[in-house]
């Protein structure tokens, strides 16, 4: 039989692991068992492609998702539910979630669905000019996107000499 820690008899936020691109489907299987609670959070963003830009939602956290339930009862069946590699074990232990880390994704990040988000407008070795601020007129390179997309590093040539400033990726346009 399972070793449970007594900490999991009492209905625990645990980590489940899914198969690879299969968040949804995993989350629909144990939707569909008595006593379980599901949360994946989704995330929805703009992606440039051949076709012009579209949009694609997945998985905030890539190959897992968040499962309540009666450890002794339906370890089984959540652990054998199709889309599910099983849960995620340090040391043989599950691996628990607060409830107040679910709480908080759940009320303030995804209470209107997936969160959305586009992907910045320029990219790494693009050329753009600077559209507002101080810099307003000034071509520049592109030599890092910041994480979030929101700012950017760029290089741009100031009297002959290279300088590297960072700056808000809306503030720039892309030259042709």
């Amino acid at each position: 039989m399972e070793q449970t820690p007594p900490s999991l008899i009492s209905n625990s936020w645990l980590c489940v692991r899914t198969q690879p691109k299969r968040e949804h489907i995993a989350t629909g299987q144990l939707e569909l068992l008595d006593g379980v609670e599901v949360f994946c959070p989704r995330i929805r963003f703009r992606r440039n492609t051949k076709r012009g830009k579209v949009w694609f939602e997945e998985a905030l956290f890539p190959g897992y998702i968040f499962a309540r339930f009666d450890f002794v009862e339906k370890v089984r069946a959540v652990s054998a539910a199709y889309g599910v590699r099983g849960l995620v074990r340090f040391h043989g232990e599950c691996a628990t979630v607060p409830d107040l880390m679910i709480e908080t994704l759940q009320a303030e990040r995804f209470e209107d669905g997936p969160i959305m988000v586009e992907e910045p407008a320029v990219k790494v070795g693009d050329e753009a000019v600077v559209t507002d601020g101080a810099l307003m007129g000034l071509r520049a390179v592109i030599t890092q996107v910041l994480s979030g997309g929101e700012r950017v590093k760029v290089l741009m040539d100031m009297m002959g000499t290279a300088i590297e400033a960072e700056v808000a990726a809306s503030s720039l346009e892309a030259v042709a």
